[in-house]
């Protein structure tokens, strides 16, 4: 699990166990129901999910800056 997590694995039923809980998680969403989904809108919103949270990330770190 913490090599996925880090990106060093290639093992496929372990990145759709990640994909599945990162959206549920984000979208408060049961994991069934990203089963659900085309595997096309998964993609979508776990991309928009990242930038969501690269932005979040860029705003914290140029906040952090301010105060040193």
């Amino acid at each position: 699990m913490r090599d996925a997590l880090k990106g060093r694995s290639n093992d496929p039923s372990m990145a759709s166990l990640l994909i599945t809980y990162t959206l549920s998680s984000a979208l408060s969403i049961s994991p069934l129901e990203i089963l659900k989904m085309p595997a096309s809108l998964v993609m979508d919103l776990l991309y928009v999910h990242r930038n969501v949270e690269e932005l979040k990330a860029e705003v914290i770190n140029n906040e952090v800056k301010k105060v040193k």
